[in-house]
């Protein structure tokens, strides 16, 4: 069985592990004549679907979603917040982070001090040509504006599946009047990667080999490739860049 969910999306499997473990607490508590506590039936749930959880396979930060959700949802409703709360949360989560029960790619935001190490790993200034920059996942542009701020010999291009995050990002290139600099709402696989110098990217662990891949095949000889914090498997990087911030980032790059 944990086989065939492994084949499935973590969120669908995340959803039917839930369920089993509603399904289950009710037996539980029917059998022992329990049905005096809301929340001691949300925290078995929680424990339960945790567990299976954890046998399955999912990451570790599936397993504190799946602990915590029932039990924060009873005392949520204890706390009798009107519905339109709950509504608004839940479209800003979505316009947030959109596709990601698909892709597998969370909102991550590069820190301060990636951006200024960033700028080091850039081509050398040309007094006759710029140079292409591309952000796979650009999120809130953060990266984007910088650069376009720090080397402004450079085209800035960012392309970000979540619609909220694209938002905030034009408005923050408009507001900071960076001509060099745009982004644009749609998947980073459709992207053409050989119309860029260097393409950056800060994703997640899932979708790096076939987004090397893409790389590979796509981009241009004397190109390169930067990711941040997630490596490519089985594939040696040229060079690494040790970050020294909160997170600790490393940026692995590959000179194609």
């Amino acid at each position: 069985m944990w086989s065939l969910l492994k084949k499935l999306p973590p969120s669908i499997v995340a959803l039917l592990l839930q369920t089993a473990a509603v399904v289950l607490a009710l037996l539980t508590l029917n059998v022992i004549e329990r049905h005096d506590s809301a929340f001691l039936f949300a925290v078995l749930c929680g424990l339960l679907a945790a567990t299976f959880s954890f046998f399955a396979g999912l990451a570790k930060w599936w397993l504190v979603i799946q602990l915590l959700f029932a039990p924060a949802l009873v005392l949520m409703l204890a706390v009798n917040l009107p519905p339109t709360l709950f509504l608004g949360a839940f479209l800003i989560l979505l316009l947030v982070y959109w596709s990601t029960f698909r892709t597998q790619v969370p909102l991550y935001l590069s820190s301060n001090k990636v951006w200024h190490a960033l700028e080091h790993l850039l081509p050398v200034a040309k007094t006759d040509s710029g140079f292409t920059f591309i952000d796979l996942g650009s999120g809130l542009g953060g990266v984007l504006t910088h650069l376009a701020s720090a080397r402004p010999d450079g085209r800035y291009i960012g392309v970000e599946a979540a619609p909220l995050p694209v938002f905030w990002s034009w408005l923050r290139i408009k507001l900071g009047s960076h001509r060099n600099c745009r982004v644009k709402w749609g998947s980073l696989w459709d992207c053409d990667l050989s119309q860029y110098d260097v393409v950056f990217a800060y994703l997640s662990p899932v979708p790096m080999e076939k987004l090397w891949n893409k790389a590979r095949s796509e981009m241009r000889s004397g190109t390169i490739f930067i990711s941040s914090t997630f490596t490519v498997l089985d594939q040696a990087h040229h060079e690494i860049v040790q970050v020294n911030d909160l997170h600790h980032s490393t940026l692995f790059i590959w000179h194609m």
